[in-house]
């Protein structure tokens, strides 16, 4: 069966857009509409169990995602490709450059989780792990990740969406992986060239984390702070974000 999937553009290079825990292929705010269409294409796919393909079945782990990536490349004939990875999206990127390292061009990771276990004290593993079923637990996350800085309004229509296109199964299957799968010792040393683009104002997956992750294993790698910015930055400063991209992608 084909992998449901939305194309941005239609120019030369080719990305393949993987979304965070919480979102889907379509909360990618206002940065939709920025991207350049004719000298890039975006493909923009939902992991199981959330957005198009909330009803499909799985396992709902990163290595899955990284699969349905491969999968997804090879339905649109693409042999090389790039990978934009935001948060949960960024280990999932990872996994894919471990099964198929000849196919991945280039890598940028937005407000990445990186490649070793993410590691939470006891309270913060039951905020996470609650979260499945507990929409406050999902507020207070984004609230957090953000630098409490966003609107009230924001934070609900943001974890409305988060509730509303993913099950809660999937949910927490995806945190359990996410959080606890270790590919460091696969990738530490891989030359693909590697963008970390983090928000100033992220509380939890902040520049210093960055420093001794991705700039530790990926030799040909740039941490780069968005001013302005927290978790979402396609969000809070969607041209920012845009402009770094897709000159890293040109370069």
């Amino acid at each position: 069966m084909p992998i449901t999937h939305r194309t941005v553009g239609s120019g030369p290079v080719r990305v393949i857009v993987l979304h965070d825990w919480f979102g889907t292929s379509a909360n990618w705010g206002s940065v939709l509409d920025y991207w350049d269409p004719e000298g890039f294409t975006y493909a923009f796919l939902d992991y199981r169990g959330y957005g198009e393909r909330r009803d499909e079945p799985g396992r709902f782990d990163v290595p899955e995602i990284a699969g349905d990536v491969l999968a997804l490349a090879d339905e649109l004939g693409w042999d090389t490709f790039s990978l934009i990875g935001h948060s949960m999206g960024g280990k999932a990127a990872q996994q894919v450059l471990v099964h198929a390292p000849h196919r991945v061009e280039k890598l940028i990771g937005v407000a990445p989780v990186p490649a070793s276990p993410y590691a939470m004290d006891e309270a913060t593993h039951a905020l996470f792990h609650g979260a499945a079923a507990e929409p406050g637990n999902r507020r207070t996350i984004l609230d957090l990740v953000t630098g409490n800085r966003a609107s009230g309004h924001w934070l609900d229509r943001m974890t409305a969406h988060s509730v509303e296109v993913s099950r809660p199964e999937a949910f927490a299957s995806y945190f359990a992986s996410w959080q606890s799968l270790d590919l460091s010792a696969a990738v530490k040393g891989n030359t693909v060239p590697v963008l970390v683009l983090v928000g100033a104002h992220d509380l939890a997956l902040t520049a210093e984390v960055m420093e001794a992750t991705w700039r530790v294993w990926y030799p040909h790698s740039e941490v780069r702070i968005l001013p302005g910015a927290g978790h979402y930055p396609m969000h809070e400063t969607p041209v920012a974000l845009v402009t770094a991209v897709e000159s890293f992608l040109r370069g």
